[in-house]
């Protein structure tokens, strides 16, 4: 099990960019996969984009190809978010995930909010 801290939401103008990072408290997090998943007032939480443990690949949601980028830093025990061309529909509250056993298994942050204004 690991514990997770998110960090780095805020409040952007469209077009705008944030990062965010989740840092982790907990042993060899770098055989965890990790990801970032969003809820929006009155919707489903929502994948993201994850990165994989070991290999490293990632996957994103269509809706934020090309704009998000997922990384991490094992030396930091870190995952993080680059957000770029922010739009208003990516306003949520963003969730920091790692698991070792798939989605269903896995340990989550508190959450950091997203706000973007058009």
């Amino acid at each position: 099990q690991v514990q997770l801290v998110e960090s780095g939401g805020g409040l952007v103008q469209a077009g705008g960019s944030l990062r965010l990072s989740c840092v982790a408290s907990g042993p060899s997090f770098s055989t965890y996969t990790v990801g970032w998943f969003r809820q929006a007032p009155g919707k489903e939480r929502e994948f993201v984009a994850q990165i994989i443990k070991n290999s490293g690949t990632t996957y994103y949601t269509d809706s934020v190809k090309g704009r998000f980028t997922i990384s991490r830093d094992s030396t930091k025990n870190s995952v993080y978010l680059q957000m770029n061309n922010l739009k208003p529909e990516d306003t949520s509250v963003y969730y920091c995930a790692a698991t070792q056993k798939g989605w269903a298994n896995s340990d989550w942050g508190q959450g950091t909010q997203v706000t973007v204004s058009s």
